[in-house]
């Protein structure tokens, strides 16, 4: 296991504790318990900001996908920071098992927003202690629209309760020695989200995160997120503000920047089929635009690479299979007999995983990345 969070970590013990990473906690938030202005902790949130270089290109949180192996893969690739998994603070607190199998880091993977779900403050900050040492944000999962989340009342269900919102971010924000960020969804009234995301920043929020679509519009592919109410939120704002939306290709971050002048740009399900997208690369189904080549990269190239990088930070095959099927799920198109095979695997190995691929790529029908054509410009004379 690459690391094993504890409450009351001990820096000889554990090389993850570094005294450059002890030096990236912000000195300005270095005595829990005050409570300071807003003008302060504004301040402080982008001073805490612009000291982690202003990431533009940022991995998302994801339900057993944003691990450490691609986390780190992603990096590879231009992405400047990056989210975990969400971790469900009272399993955290609970369990150890859970805790070293859900959450591993190490010195390269910063900066990193370690994400909760929560609905009781104490508890939440009781997980919060047990990773601050390691994150550059302890973040508050307030979007998360499924089931489970209304089952367990948390997520973006907690819309419906925003003084234990409240409560959830003021616990973090006057305890922890790492800023408290947050990720919400929109409400259905621009007002609404709005007020919402003021009592955020009220609170003690030194980041938010907006995701532009509501708790009810979950398919992504048939509701567009809205960037008109974040820019709204972003100019109603101090603090930093990041978008989560509509991201296809890194071009998309940049126009989401001009258009609602957000710091940077969360993206999901675009890095699950290719983690390579924040250094230029598409998939075939966004690259029909004319000038785009062979990159000389394929989704069996990164599974290769995100398969070494799990050999060495191992994390559960479940999070391997999933990354292999999303990765391969073009491939798997042009060869189904392959995935049949995978699928029946009950127990996966690093072996057969490598053996997946050298066959598709025997089989042919190769699925390439493509990139844009450099135009080369003319030397003057």
């Amino acid at each position: 296991m690459t690391q094993n969070p504890d409450p009351n970590p001990d820096p000889s013990q554990d090389d993850l504790l570094s005294s450059e990473q002890q030096q990236q906690q912000p000195e300005s938030l270095s005595s829990p318990g005050r409570v300071l202005s807003i003008d302060t902790r504004v301040e402080q949130a982008w001073a805490h900001w612009k000291k982690l270089g202003k990431p533009k290109y940022i991995v998302a949180p994801m339900v057993d996908n944003s691990e450490l192996p691609f986390r780190l893969l992603c990096q590879k690739y231009g992405a400047q920071a990056a989210y975990t998994p969400m971790l469900h603070s009272r399993v955290f607190t609970e369990t150890e098992k859970y805790r070293n199998q859900e959450f591993t880091t190490c010195k390269e993977d910063r900066p990193l927003f370690v994400q909760f779900c929560a609905n009781d403050p104490d508890t939440l900050l009781e997980a919060a202690k047990r990773v601050q040492p390691y994150c550059d944000y302890v973040d508050i999962n307030l979007g998360c629209p499924q089931r489970i989340a209304k089952r367990g009342n948390y997520g973006a269900f907690l819309m419906d309760n925003l003084p234990l919102v409240k409560s959830l971010v003021e616990k973090l924000a006057q305890n922890l020695t790492v800023p408290v960020s947050c990720k919400i969804r929109i409400f259905p009234n621009l007002q609404d989200t709005l007020n919402y995301a003021k009592m955020l920043e009220e609170a003690g929020c030194s980041l938010l995160a907006v995701h532009g679509r509501t708790r009810d519009e979950k398919d992504g592919k048939k509701f567009r997120a809205d960037w008109g109410a974040i820019k709204e939120v972003r100019e109603a704002l101090r603090i930093p503000v990041l978008a989560n939306g509509n991201v296809r290709c890194v071009e998309d971050v940049d126009e989401c920047i001009r258009e609602t002048g957000v710091e940077g740009v969360l993206s999901a399900e675009t890095l699950l089929e290719n983690p390579a997208a924040f250094a230029g690369f598409r998939t075939a189904e966004w690259a029909k635009e004319e000038g785009y080549v062979d990159g000389g990269l394929d989704q069996g190239d990164l599974v290769v690479e995100y398969l070494k990088l799990c050999e060495k930070h191992p994390v559960p095959w479940r999070m391997i299979r999933s990354h292999v099927h999303k990765m391969l799920g073009d491939w798997f198109r042009v060869h189904p007999r392959v995935r049949e095979e995978f699928n029946a695997q009950n127990i996966l190995t690093f072996e057969f995983l490598y053996g997946l691929v050298d066959q598709l790529k025997e089989l042919g029908g190769r699925v390439p990345l493509y990139k844009k054509r450099k135009i080369d410009t003319p030397q003057s004379p």
